[in-house]
């Protein structure tokens, strides 16, 4: 089992037109709505694919809509006083550009992280991974993914993290086996400009592999030690929703940690498949059937270092 923790769901809503006008008034169709944040598309993809995942996330009993759309997604769900948070995407199909809007989410009290330790711990002994993954909302503990991490490591379970800022660094400090930032969240988190560099800083503090988003660039991978930096891309840009692409491919990293495949190329090279593969559809949380075909395309190469 592959569990995924989202400190901060939200409920996604897609908003889809062929040009966003600023400043204009729009009449577009009614928005698709969907359970989300990045831990549960992490866990929503990786169910699509018929790997044995559960999400966990602190979202209150109200939130009917939210638990009714995971029907097909084992979940464990945390009770909270707050309403979610709304995470709006605007798809223009004219231009292919989507533009997001993410609310902060409302500070959690102390009781609602206390129940979600114990939920996650419960489940460790059934598991092969954890990923947590996605933003935290205000004044949530700077150590709630080290904690988690420490435990899953406690227990013999592989460790990703997905995540900026203290949550990142108290991944890496609690030893995570793979961390996967993006560019500028790697960046805002290290002070870094350089992928390399910023990934560097992150295994001084004693992180693994660090798998580094770069959008319509590929991935890079930073192994531990003296082992080649290698970088993947697809051969063509897709255009389409980006939204779940930094999930589908912690989904495909999950897969493939928790079946205990750690080569760097065989790594990258799905993940950045199914990255492309979810730009395809509409929502967040699935990837197109081409996956397959798409890895085909991705070139792996050594990264030349000074």
């Amino acid at each position: 089992m592959i569990i995924t923790v989202t400190p901060n769901p939200a409920l996604d809503s897609t908003i889809t037109l062929d040009r966003l006008t600023p400043g204009a008034t729009h009449r577009v169709a009614p928005a698709e709505l969907r359970a989300g944040g990045k831990g549960v598309n992490v866990a929503r993809v990786l169910c699509e694919q018929n790997e044995d995942a559960v999400a966990i996330a602190p979202v209150s009993a109200t939130e009917a809509a939210f638990s009714a759309d995971l029907h097909d997604v084992p979940h464990s769900l945390v009770g909270t006083p707050w309403p979610l948070r709304r995470s709006t995407a605007i798809v223009e199909t004219a231009s292919g550009v989507t533009t997001i809007l993410n609310e902060s989410g409302n500070p959690q009290p102390l009781t609602v992280w206390t129940e979600l330790h114990d939920v996650v711990t419960s489940r460790l002994p059934r598991a092969r991974c954890l990923v947590v993954s996605g933003s935290c909302p205000p004044e949530t503990p700077e150590s709630l993914t080290a904690e988690l991490i420490a435990e899953a490591r406690n227990a013999g379970v592989a460790t990703i993290a997905d995540a900026t800022g203290a949550q990142l660094i108290g991944a890496a400090r609690a030893g995570a086996q793979l961390l996967k930032p993006n560019r500028d969240e790697l960046r805002d988190t290290t002070g870094e400009t350089d992928p390399v560099a910023g990934a560097r800083a992150l295994q001084s503090l004693g992180a693994g592999t660090i798998v580094v988003s770069l959008g319509e660039e590929g991935m890079l991978a930073v192994p531990r030690g003296d082992a080649p930096l290698r970088h993947a891309r697809l051969d063509r840009v897709l255009r389409g929703n980006p939204t779940g692409a930094g999930d589908a491919a912690v989904a495909s990293l999950a897969a493939h940690v928790a079946a205990g495949e750690f080569d760097v190329d065989t790594l990258l090279r799905r993940a950045v498949a199914w990255s492309a593969a979810a730009v395809l559809m509409p929502l967040a949380g699935s990837i197109h059937h081409s996956h397959s075909d798409l890895a085909r395309d991705v070139t792996i190469s050594t990264l030349e270092t000074s």
